[in-house]
């Protein structure tokens, strides 16, 4: 959930100001980059408890970290010390929210999700190489820190054994306005902001036409991704029969700003259809003299149109408001000035680096993504709609015409490997090649277990039924 604050003020007159917004993303090929972010929980190390450094009194092991004290507002303060160099403090209302990355950390940031995920906005990068050092850098930075706190992070989809009611809020203005607003509008919002954990990959487009093209493949697929990465199947503590729970979380979080728009497969789907699509999207905030106002439920077209309503009446719409609204829409594959993979659960550092590996080489290579058009193109968009739904219990066995979701999805890697070795981007230190970031979907696609079939392995095998043994095994 990316930090509000955008501060252009020009004042809005039309939709097409708007447009302009999307299309100054328009990049030409040598420029393209690649994002990656992901999440994390925070969890009580079990020699945490009797020690002098206990994150909280009564503290349990395993227990999500509270914010203060000897929590995750002391992380962030202990990382800014230790890098200061490289990291500015993000505030609200006095509060550590986050970092904004500087120096050589330009263009990352480290923020926090409702109940302090730990997340990890990489900066934008020229390779996957590139991007597997970051994440390597991030983690030998957090974790000695972290231990220090008594502190773990362990990524996963979904929280595997706190309640909802355990979890802590983080004091972040944003999520106070959201945390009152998700009950109005489905059953599991607030199991989003504060269970769940994604990794995101955002990639840059040269041209209207060439946006349109990936966004319909990556949404269509996304579902795929979904099976692949699939790391969530326990919930307070037992199996709930799927595999990736936080994808179930997502089909009844905010339907009105989630999910897989129909307007994307539209024939006349581009930049304005999309803005179009955006307008309609209930409201959350505006920013004014550096302070959030709750305008939820708003509507952002109304506002244009001069229409009343409680909140905006004495304030003009700007194109910062508009950038700002754009960061409260979470379609699978969200359109900003690039777009962003959104339908996998967080997981292994190897599958952080395969989840850019997969799309990279989808969709950054002209061929390859000619291929992923015709692959897409020969099922109906209400084929696609319908995997969604049915991924998140199934994963990779899901049905798909006359065999699985694994044999698309080994479809879809074939093309990737053919555009990353397209691409050839080497790295110097090592002589390897992208595609070996590959590797552990390749495996997955001919027959290996999920990371969540994995998990329930080891809970039906040698755990014997106890989840929490879930957190040091799949400690970064």
């Amino acid at each position: 959930m990316s930090n509000p604050g955008a501060s252009d003020t020009t004042p809005i007159h039309s939709i097409a100001q708007l447009v302009d917004v999307l299309a100054q993303g328009c990049k030409p090929r040598d420029a393209w980059r690649i994002g990656t972010e992901h999440e994390k929980f925070g969890f009580i190390r079990p020699e945490a408890i009797a020690g002098d450094n206990a994150p909280q009194a009564g503290g349990t092991a395993y227990a999500t970290p509270p914010y203060a004290p000897q929590g995750i507002e002391t992380l962030l303060r202990n990382l800014h010390k230790s890098e200061p160099d490289d990291w500015t403090s993000v505030l609200d209302e006095g509060n550590i929210i986050g970092l904004k990355g500087q120096g050589e950390a330009a263009g990352a940031a480290i923020s926090l999700e409702p109940a302090g995920q730990f997340e990890l906005s990489g900066a934008p990068l020229r390779t996957l190489h590139d991007t597997a050092e970051e994440l390597s850098n991030h983690f030998d930075s957090v974790r000695p820190l972290a231990r220090k706190l008594g502190l773990g992070f362990a990524p996963l989809g979904f929280h595997p054994t706190a309640t909802r009611a355990a979890q802590p809020w983080m004091p972040k203005t944003r999520y106070g306005i959201m945390r009152d607003y998700m009950p109005k509008v489905g059953t599991m919002g607030l199991d989003m902001m504060q269970r769940t954990c994604t990794v995101q990959v955002n990639l840059d487009f040269g041209s209207e036409q060439d946006m349109v093209r990936k966004m319909q493949v990556s949404m269509a697929l996304q579902p795929v991704a979904t099976a692949l990465f699939a790391n969530s199947p326990f919930v307070e503590g037992k199996p709930n029969n799927f595999l990736s729970n936080r994808a179930r979380v997502w089909t009844d979080t905010d339907n009105a700003r989630s999910g897989m728009p129909p307007c994307v497969f539209e024939k006349d789907f581009g930049f304005e259809r999309y803005v179009e699509w955006a307008l309609d999207v209930p409201m959350y905030f505006i920013m004014r003299e550096g302070r959030m106002r709750n305008v939820a439920g708003r509507s952002f077209r109304a506002w244009m149109n001069g229409e009343r309503q409680d909140g905006l009446e004495d304030v003009t719409p700007t194109l910062g408001d508009f950038e700002d609204h754009l960061t409260t829409a979470f379609p699978d594959v969200r359109l900003k000035q690039f777009l962003e993979m959104r339908g996998a659960d967080a997981g292994s550092p190897e599958m952080m680096m395969a989840l850019p590996a997969l799309w990279t080489g989808l969709l950054y290579d002209d061929a390859a993504l000619e291929a992923a058009w015709e692959l897409v193109r020969a099922r109906p968009w209400e084929d696609y709609v319908k995997l969604r739904e049915l991924v998140p219990m199934m994963g990779l066995d899901t049905p798909w015409g006359e065999g699985t979701v694994r044999d698309l999805a080994a479809h879809m890697l074939s093309i990737s490997m053919d555009g990353l070795q397209n691409r050839d981007m080497v790295d110097e230190q090592s002589q390897t090649s992208e595609w070996v970031y590959l590797a552990p979907l390749t495996a997955l696609a001919a027959g290996a277990p999920t990371q969540a079939e994995h998990w329930l392995e080891r809970y039906y095998g040698p755990w014997m039924g106890d989840a929490s043994r879930i957190f040091l095994e799949s400690e970064i």
